[in-house]
């Protein structure tokens, strides 16, 4: 991990979301760090996907603030949010499967030539070269950038999926569930990409039920029960069965 800047790059302070009479999160402060893996761990209905959701924008808090830096962000949005850095690579990744690496990779940015009068196309041979150092950036490699991404293993997609999602040089990345499908030579591969985004200056938070992955890559443990925040630790000082106790209900008021 790197050396913890005073400010953080994401912060949501006393964060509140109702469904109804349903409190999803009740009154969570949270602060993401430049160069810092975070596991966000917690039951089924314990907050996760809500809180990613209000990260990426998808929704908004009843009550609290969300702070990306130094300025205050009201009524977010996917585009806003986006704008601000934040990327998600989903548990289902979202990959074109009938498209290569490359064109997943440069989705949306396509780098083009212009051809026959006003019409463009796409400069494959650039797309390739850019997806190339997208994956390298990242410590990946994938042989064929245009084979169909279905053809390809489920580290490799991973990998083009987190490469995708840091073209846009983002400030924070989330990642759902990462390794769920995947097996035990993936998933390490998967986590030493994780530990490179971090290692490249970003905040990222990882959503995992899997705590052998938590205790391998998280530089600290943030565990929600219920909608609350109820522990915030370093893992160097976190013990396994505090941290199960805290997302079962067996221990409360831990959260720093």
């Amino acid at each position: 991990m790197q050396s913890t800047p005073s400010t953080p790059l994401v912060r949501c302070q006393a964060v509140s979301k109702f469904f109804g009479g349903v409190k999803a999160l009740d009154g969570v402060t949270l602060d993401l760090y430049a160069g810092e893996v975070v596991a966000l761990v917690g039951d089924n209905g314990a907050g996760k996907s809500t809180l990613v959701r209000i990260f990426a924008g998808f929704q908004q808090p009843d009550q609290g603030k969300l702070w990306f830096g130094d300025e205050r962000v009201d009524d977010l949005t996917p585009r806003r949010a986006r704008s601000l850095g934040v990327e998600t690579v989903h548990q289902h990744l979202l990959l074109c499967d009938n498209l290569g690496a490359a064109a997943n990779i440069t989705l949306g940015q396509e780098p083009l030539v212009r051809r026959w009068g006003p019409l463009k196309f796409i400069d494959q041979r650039r797309a390739r070269q850019i997806a190339a150092l997208r994956l390298a950036e990242v410590g990946a490699t994938v042989t064929d950038l245009m084979a169909p991404v279905r053809q390809l293993s489920g580290g490799q997609r991973q990998a083009i999926a987190i490469a995708r999602a840091m073209a846009s040089s983002p400030k924070l990345v989330m990642f759902d569930e990462p390794t769920a499908a995947l097996g035990a030579r993936q998933t390490d591969a998967t986590l030493k990409l994780i530990r490179g985004v971090a290692d490249r200056g970003v905040a990222a938070l990882l959503i995992s039920h899997n705590l052998d992955d938590v205790f391998s890559v998280a530089d600290r443990i943030v565990a929600l029960r219920q909608g609350r925040l109820v522990l915030n630790e370093l893992t160097r000082e976190a013990r396994r069965d505090v941290v199960v106790a805290a997302m079962t209900g067996l221990l409360t008021g831990a959260a720093n």
